[in-house]
């Protein structure tokens, strides 16, 4: 990381809420952000969403308070509450925008397991902008992905890391 850049990370929340509930648990999002700060030094964490409904309302706020900054996904009226996220095309556009426009920043971080992203990887890789995959459980990695290197991927649920971002009912 060059002086006065900085990482960046970029969430597909679907895939990360369905990735870890899939496996029992869900994040808390507050202490996902301090885990991205400190092991990632991520300065910028965008969450893309799916659409905006004002049932969750608590959630946006909470993400927000976490430190995130929020993507809504855009949808046609008609569609609203019927389609998943589908955010993988913004996450794309989201971070080839920052290279166009030269926006300085070290590495970029996906967390996701979709296989979408793979020609984006591949070409952060190439550039040296590339820090990781971050999976949020093994079946949700793409077997796309399995010819990326160990210094290219974590899994959210590996228990170290569990341990530091899984939400607990108090």
């Amino acid at each position: 990381m060059q002086d006065g850049e900085s990482n960046i990370a970029f969430i597909d929340g679907q895939n990360l809420h369905l990735g870890t509930k899939e496996c029992g648990w869900s994040v808390d999002h507050a202490r996902l952000r301090v885990y991205l700060t400190e092991k990632y030094k991520i300065t910028e964490a965008y969450y893309f969403l799916g659409f905006i409904s004002g049932e969750e309302q608590d959630l946006y706020d909470s993400l927000q308070k976490a430190g995130f900054i929020l993507s809504f996904r855009e949808h046609a009226a008609t569609l609203k509450g019927k389609k998943k996220g589908n955010v993988d095309c913004d996450i794309i556009f989201g971070v080839m925008r920052k290279l166009v426009d030269n926006e300085p920043f070290g590495k970029a971080f996906i967390v996701s397991g979709d296989g979408d992203y793979k020609k984006l990887v591949d070409y952060l890789i190439k550039k040296g902008k590339f820090g990781k995959m971050l999976f949020p459980n093994k079946k949700f990695a793409s077997s796309l992905y399995k010819s990326l290197g160990g210094e290219h991927f974590d899994y959210l649920e590996d228990k170290g890391v569990k341990a530091k971002i899984a939400y607990y009912h108090k």
